[in-house]
């Protein structure tokens, strides 16, 4: 694989990429299509959003990765770190520029936003720990905030967004809980209060993203299909009890539990689309 490429995570990348046309569809469903223009930049900020943030990441981890990632192309020497960091903040800034073509002010706002708190991640919030968890919570909220923008309102995906992020504190403090053995000299929240006292936060977070996702069902209790995101709440709240016991099997059922969220979201768009 190309070296760039290989910096960039291709298929992280692309993954995330396409993933933003997903959200664009629980936002807006089949007329989503009016937007087509604004999906396409959409496609590419989101693809030189993760290259910038990966090769940043490859820049600042640069010892790491030579005993952890020996392969990747910093630690192997196919690129200098100097090259990734130019690399990773001309896609940043490449994709900050992207979202001025839709001339759409929330874009380039949450855009523009999520390029300070990517930047401030990799160079100093990695190591704050708590701080760290809620950065990476919220660039993931914006990954919906920012679909629902490109098809005319980011409001439209304000409950799966916050879902997604309220959750995604708790599977950063599982983590963090898990990986505290290699984690020395970082401040992460267990090291700062305690296992069990981060696992009750962890807690907290996984049960309160499931109650933000009532609020569709409140809004219209009609949409059958939506049910669906009663199986992810319930796996939440397995991963807020599980968290105490075994914080690895918590974060890992989390990530089942965000993909039944997902679809979830998913159905709710078709619902609308189709059989209403």
């Amino acid at each position: 694989m190309n070296k760039y490429l290989q910096l960039f995570r291709l298929n992280n990348a692309l993954i995330g990429s396409f993933a933003i046309l997903i959200a664009a569809f629980m936002a807006a469903g089949t007329s989503m299509v009016d937007y087509s223009v604004n999906l396409l930049i959409g496609f590419f900020i989101v693809f030189t959003f993760i290259a910038g943030g990966n090769s940043l990441n490859d820049y600042i981890d640069v010892e790491i990765d030579r005993t952890a990632h020996p392969d990747r192309p910093v630690p192997s020497g196919k690129l200098t770190p100097i090259q990734a960091r130019n690399t990773g903040v001309a896609m940043l800034i490449l994709s900050t520029l992207l979202s001025f073509l839709t001339i759409d002010v929330p874009c380039i706002v949450i855009v523009v936003v999520a390029v300070i708190l990517m930047a401030a991640y990799e160079m100093v919030l990695k190591q704050r720990g708590f701080v760290g968890n809620l950065t990476i919570a919220l660039l993931t909220g914006m990954v919906f905030l920012l679909a629902g923008a490109l098809v005319g309102d980011p409001m439209k995906n304000i409950a799966v967004g916050g879902m997604a992020a309220l959750v995604s504190v708790g599977r950063e403090i599982s983590k963090d809980i898990e990986d505290m053995a290699s984690d020395e000299g970082r401040k992460t929240l267990p090291m700062s209060i305690g296992v069990r006292n981060a696992s009750i936060i962890a807690a907290v977070f996984y049960i309160a993203g499931p109650i933000l996702s009532w609020y569709p069902i409140y809004l219209d209790p009609a949409n059958y299909l939506y049910y669906i995101v009663l199986l992810s709440d319930v796996t939440f709240f397995y991963c807020a009890y599980k968290v105490f016991s075994d914080p690895r099997k918590a974060e890992k059922k989390a990530k089942v539990g965000m993909l039944l969220g997902l679809l979830a979201f998913i159905m709710s768009a078709i619902y609308y689309s189709f059989l209403v």
